[in-house]
């Protein structure tokens, strides 16, 4: 299980704003021993986001789906009322490079990190070989 994953951004308050007005994604206490700006969220059971302030940040242009992204998953029957909060916060929607048997789309956050949102119950079967 992954425990957290840690992103830079230009701007702390934000990205906090961001991750927990559209994803519902909750601020726990941080470490003390941070000498910038940052923020943890809760994003599951176990599971954080961390947020580090860089003003320099830029993202890479390997921000996409064959390249970086994080995939979380969410209902789909919920997806029309997120990808609307998605882009009233700022995101910019983005149509996968091909199909599943499931239903899926990306996003790119205002820091520019792509995410995939996948519905909750896509066991895409896989076989080992």
């Amino acid at each position: 299980m992954i425990a957290h994953i840690t992103l830079a951004t230009r701007d702390v308050r934000r990205s906090v704003d961001f991750f927990q007005e559209v994803l519902g994604w909750r601020p726990v206490a941080r470490p003390g021993n941070i000498t910038v700006a940052a923020a943890w969220l809760a994003i599951a059971p176990g599971q954080e986001l961390h947020l580090i302030e860089e003003p320099e940040f830029e993202a890479s242009r390997f921000e996409q789906e064959f390249g970086r992204h994080i995939a979380v998953t969410f209902a789909r029957a919920r997806f029309p009322q997120l990808k609307e909060r998605l882009q009233a916060h700022g995101a910019t929607l983005i149509e996968p490079l091909r199909g599943t048997p499931f239903e899926r789309f990306f996003f790119r956050d205002p820091n520019g990190y792509v995410f995939e949102v996948v519905e909750e119950s896509h066991d895409e079967p896989r076989p080992v070989e």
